[in-house]
């Protein structure tokens, strides 16, 4: 297994350049940081803008592939540049990560425990209310876009709140910086609610109908009815031998998952308001950033194919045949 999982893991840092180098060239070839900087009052010389740019690596008249080697050689060394008014892309980064990874690990974990024992639950019900019930809301979830949940739940939030006249539940923003100690450490898990639940009902939604149609298949194999004749319990049996061995295909299934995840956080830290990284591709964009759209487009291929060696890590772990490889 030790030699499968290398072998993966020095796969994975090759996509991570490849995705990283051509996030930059893409932003490098079709953004304008010079539109910042022209049509002001007064106006700025051609001179001076010129050597701005050139000093944060953003000049569109230095050839691209000059520009994005300068920008290589400074990511390798652990360098991300500076952003379109001069300030660091590392600092802004060191900043805004871990905002995201707080509400991505934690969607991630709900969404995958919550949806795999919902689906291993509904195949046991089968047919009856509570598995159309989960069907029926599992495809509705996944039929709403993530934008519109989390507005439906701020505006929810909201008007709870208001009805009963005090803040049951914050809809907007991280935390509040005026408390301090145990009081902030609850408000910030009171803060992380619907954003949490905004990410992680589609991710639920989607491993509860995979998890679903696999425990169905493995509950009619031979090896399950085997082991309940030998005498095994039958919720033993269930979780032991069915249970683990529908949870391959779940867990090939995560990396995917994690991406539509990473893609739904953007929108939510914009509508809950938290600085993190999705909202900070989206300023970025709108400013003609370069360097900090390629340092975030570089965050997301770390982390989808960090979710993919996890998902090899937990195929690994379920399927005694990888591990022989």
């Amino acid at each position: 297994m030790g030699k499968y999982l290398l072998r993966r893991l020095a796969i994975n840092l090759i996509l991570v350049a490849i995705a990283a180098s051509l996030a930059y060239m893409l932003a490098a070839t079709t953004m304008n940081p010079r539109g910042a900087y022209e049509g002001r009052q007064p106006p700025v010389a051609e001179e001076v803008i010129d050597a701005t740019l050139d000093a944060y690596n953003l000049n569109d008249k230095t050839p691209v592939l000059e520009r994005y080697a300068t920008w290589a050689k400074g990511v390798v060394t652990g360098d991300f540049g500076k952003t379109w008014n001069g300030g660091s892309v590392n600092d802004e980064m060191g900043r805004r990560i871990f905002v995201s990874l707080r509400l991505l690990l934690v969607g991630t974990i709900l969404g995958f425990v919550l949806g795999v024992a919902l689906g291993a639950y509904s195949a046991v019900k089968q047919y009856r209310i509570s598995d159309r019930v989960i069907g029926v809301g599992s495809f509705v979830i996944m039929a709403v876009p993530v934008f519109v949940l989390a507005t439906l739940l701020a505006i929810g939030a909201y008007n709870l709140n208001r009805g009963l006249g005090f803040t049951l539940i914050e809809f907007t923003g991280e935390y509040n910086p005026k408390l301090s100690g145990w009081d902030q450490f609850a408000n910030r898990l009171n803060h992380l609610i619907l954003p949490t639940i905004s990410l992680s009902l589609g991710s639920i939604a989607f491993y509860s109908r995979i998890q679903r149609n696999m425990m169905l298949d493995v509950l009619g194999q031979d090896f399950v009815r085997t082991a309940m004749a030998k005498g095994l319990r039958r919720r033993t049996a269930l979780f032991k031998h069915a249970l683990r061995t529908a949870l391959i295909p779940s867990a090939t299934y995560f990396a995917f998952a994690f991406g539509t995840m990473l893609t739904g956080a953007t929108f939510t830290e914009k509508i809950f308001a938290w600085n993190g990284m999705g909202a900070w591709l989206v300023d970025s964009i709108n400013q003609n950033d370069v360097n900090s759209v390629a340092a975030v487009s570089m965050f997301a291929s770390v982390c989808v194919l960090f979710a993919g060696f996890l998902s090899d890590l937990l195929v690994a772990a379920l399927d005694p045949r990888v591990r022989v490889s």
